[in-house]
């Protein structure tokens, strides 16, 4: 079993290798820290504190009852449609799963056909 526990650069290299594969990807800051986005849309990035990622996803709720210690959110998220995701607790696959999803979720319609998903 494979985890982040001890680091966000090994984090971020694995979400990087998972996600710029796929069409229309591409990667830039913000809020000072790396940032997934399908076309101009964000998809992925990592939170400030370095240990999460804030992630989009239209059935968080789902995730969040599955398991509330690694999926969550904080009073600023209660609006939108992310979910956070603590990088030291998330299963490699599962978390390469949820950032493919999230991308399904953001990205062109061409794109995503392209991918056949």
């Amino acid at each position: 079993m494979i985890h982040f526990k001890d680091s966000t650069l090994q984090a971020l290299e694995f979400i990087r290798q998972a996600v710029m594969e796929l069409p229309s990807v591409t990667e830039k800051i913000c809020f000072e820290t790396p940032a997934f986005y399908a076309n101009k849309k964000i998809f992925a990035r990592i939170k400030e504190d370095g240990e999460s990622l804030v992630l989009y996803n239209e059935e968080r709720n789902l995730w969040i009852n599955k398991d509330p210690k690694t999926f969550f959110i904080t009073p600023h998220y209660e609006n939108y449609k992310y979910m956070l995701i603590n990088l030291e607790r998330v299963e490699p696959e599962e978390l390469k799963q949820l950032l493919k999803l999230a991308w399904q979720q953001r990205a062109p319609k061409s794109a995503v056909k392209q991918m056949n998903l």
